[in-house]
């Protein structure tokens, strides 16, 4: 596995190494050693999997505050989305910044998102799935958000969102919730 940094300090972008024959490949998609080696959240205790029927549609942006803040590792294993984090660490050299990549069953990338970062992501095709671990288990008390277009979120994405939840389009504005800033203050590693 290669861990790729991105423009936001703590996350990665990792790439499999596969070996393959006249039969195919194999390829490590996570390891325990590796991640620890590059002193990454090497403990997960969640893996979830979300469906997605139609192009277009966003999930997000979503993270959890401390005690349940968590790590996540997110995987395309049909068709595409645009994955998306923002730092939401105060005490961060890139809070406030955003970084996004494309992630295919064809590309087989992952993305390492680490406490603390807000992550949505949009689908490109129609059918589209997502495999991810989370080092924390969701707890509901804990979930915040921001809405794609609120102001405080600058990223570019490859085509306009056409179906976001309700919920999603909710979110108050960032700077509305001070205390949310404050409560994910000192998660930078």
């Amino acid at each position: 596995m290669k861990m790729l940094p991105t423009p936001i300090v703590g996350a990665y972008v990792i790439e499999q190494e596969p070996r393959g024959d006249e039969r195919g490949f194999f390829a490590r998609a996570f390891c325990k050693q590796e991640l620890g080696a590059a002193g990454l959240e090497t403990s997960f205790v969640q893996m979830n999997n979300a469906y997605t029927k139609a192009r277009g549609t966003l999930r997000g942006f979503h993270y959890q505050v401390p005690p349940a803040a968590e790590t996540k590792i997110f995987r395309c294993i049909q068709g595409s989305f645009h994955d998306m984090i923002v730092d939401l660490r105060p005490d961060s050299p890139t809070f406030g910044r955003s970084f996004g990549v494309e992630l295919t069953s064809e590309n087989r990338l992952q993305l390492y998102i680490p406490k603390g970062c807000a992550h949505g992501y949009l689908t490109l095709e129609d059918d589209t799935e997502a495999l991810y671990m989370s080092s924390t288990p969701y707890l509901a008390p804990s979930e915040r958000g921001l809405r794609y277009d609120d102001p405080f979120i600058e990223i570019a994405m490859p085509i306009i969102p056409t179906i976001v939840s309700a919920k999603d389009r909710a979110w108050p504005d960032y700077d509305a919730r001070g205390s949310a800033a404050s409560a994910l203050a000192g998660l930078l590693d």
